[in-house]
């Protein structure tokens, strides 16, 4: 357990100092230096999480929609619309989702799914449903409609990031929604729809900022108990008939330095110290906000 914490909280270090990287600098004036340097992880210890850049710009467009949450109670129109306002809040204040943004728009496929994937199915799905309780007009093709509705949202924050900086988005996102609404939703179900959001955005950040705080917490908590443990294991383990003596352990101090010689607290030593499938499988279902 307490290296798939630290597994994961490396992950993490990882994935949140690269999508700072790709926002301010975009993918292809991306280093992965700076990312190291952001992160305070080793060369070793990113590649053993990610085989190249484009792997961990993968990760990031992957986390992007973790940043909205689609309500599945109550209305689904009013829920795709509080989707919409916690995204336009999450680019001004979520380096991941400008990143996973910005990513797309450079159009860095990877040879992946496309970048937009994720968010038209997702807007899709809310539409089936809306038709399914009688909020969406029967006429309206789902995946049609998905596909014009994150069209311009995509345009529109295109727009509002070069005009204010997105310090208008929300406003300009509530505006295409009381144009699009009349196109695809019942007359009556138009009046009980809030297009500027029915969510305490900044009350969610907070939240969800410390919550992340208080994982990240727990996750430290686990990687000191674990060195202190092995900290313990080596203090107390000299002679030559213990597990790590006579020379046939895992090595020395005095071994040659390899990448992860130098690094920082907090992080993996070399690239073998996670090799246990458990701690990979818990960095990939446990790595996402």
């Amino acid at each position: 357990m307490a290296k798939q914490a630290r597994a994961v909280q490396t992950w993490r270090s990882i994935v949140d100092a690269a999508a700072s990287v790709f926002d301010d600098y975009g993918y292809e004036r991306a280093a992965i230096s700076e990312i190291l340097r952001r992160a305070k992880v080793t060369k070793g210890a990113l590649y053993f999480h990610f085989a190249s850049k484009e792997a961990i710009a993968q990760a990031i467009m992957d986390e992007q929609t973790s940043t909205v949450d689609f309500a599945q109670d109550g209305s689904p129109l009013q829920s795709l619309v509080d989707g919409g306002q916690q995204f336009a809040y999450a680019l001004r204040h979520n380096a991941m989702a400008r990143a996973g943004t910005r990513l797309s728009i450079e159009g860095v496929f990877l040879g992946g799914p496309h970048p937009w994937g994720d968010w038209i199915d997702a807007t899709a799905r809310m539409l089936e449903l809306g038709k399914e309780r009688g909020e969406v007009l029967p006429h309206v093709d789902p995946m049609v409609s998905a596909k014009v509705i994150v069209a311009s949202f995509t345009g529109i924050q295109l727009i509002s990031e070069a005009d204010t900086g997105r310090a208008d988005l929300r406003e300009q996102v509530a505006e295409m929604w009381r144009h699009l609404l009349p196109s695809i939703a019942h007359p009556g179900v138009i009046a009980h729809i809030k297009p500027e959001g029915r969510v305490d955005l900044a009350a969610q950040a907070r939240e969800k900022a410390e919550q992340a705080e208080r994982e990240a917490r727990e996750i430290a908590a686990a990687a000191e108990a674990a060195r202190g443990a092995a900290a313990a294991g080596r203090n107390g383990g000299g002679g030559g008939g213990g597990p790590r003596g006579g020379g046939a352990g895992r090595g020395t101090r005095d071994q040659p330095e390899g990448e992860g010689a130098d690094e920082p607290a907090g992080a993996e030593v070399g690239d073998g110290v996670e090799s246990e499938a458990g701690a990979t499988a818990a960095v990939t279902a446990g790595g996402r906000i």
